[in-house]
């Protein structure tokens, strides 16, 4: 059974850091991309950034670049998501997702890519 699990989630204060951790299972995990996303309340899911298994490529957004940090833990199958200075903008559920092979240039941020998703993990800054 795949799963993608996150976890590290919570409530933070403007300027603070939070570390968000995707555990995935049940497929072969070298070979996938993993994407992170996020949903504000009464918006449309957009991504935030990707990393390639195959490779260690990655891509991020621009609104989160040097904000946000991705990095992936072949060993324990766990992406990661470094999240400093944060704003009370970046409020919102964060998942992580699937695609098998590299993060595509052109689509790593679209949601439809993607094959797997977790449930999701609170991220709250306050101002």
């Amino acid at each position: 059974e795949v799963q993608l699990v996150e976890s590290g989630g919570g409530l933070v204060q403007a300027g603070g850091s939070l570390r968000l951790s995707c555990a995935a299972s049940g497929f072969t995990f070298d070979d996938y991309a993993i994407g992170w996303f996020r949903q504000a309340p009464g918006k449309e899911r957009e991504g935030v950034s990707c990393i390639s298994n195959t490779d260690g490529t990655t891509y991020y957004v621009d609104s989160m670049k040097g904000r946000f940090t991705i990095s992936s833990d072949n060993a324990k199958n766990t992406v990661y998501l470094q999240m400093n200075s944060l704003k009370p903008d970046d409020t919102a559920v964060y998942y992580c997702a699937a695609e098998w092979g590299p993060c595509h240039r052109d689509h790593y941020y679209s949601p439809y890519r993607y094959d797997y998703w977790g449930q999701g993990t609170q991220v709250t800054v306050s101002s």
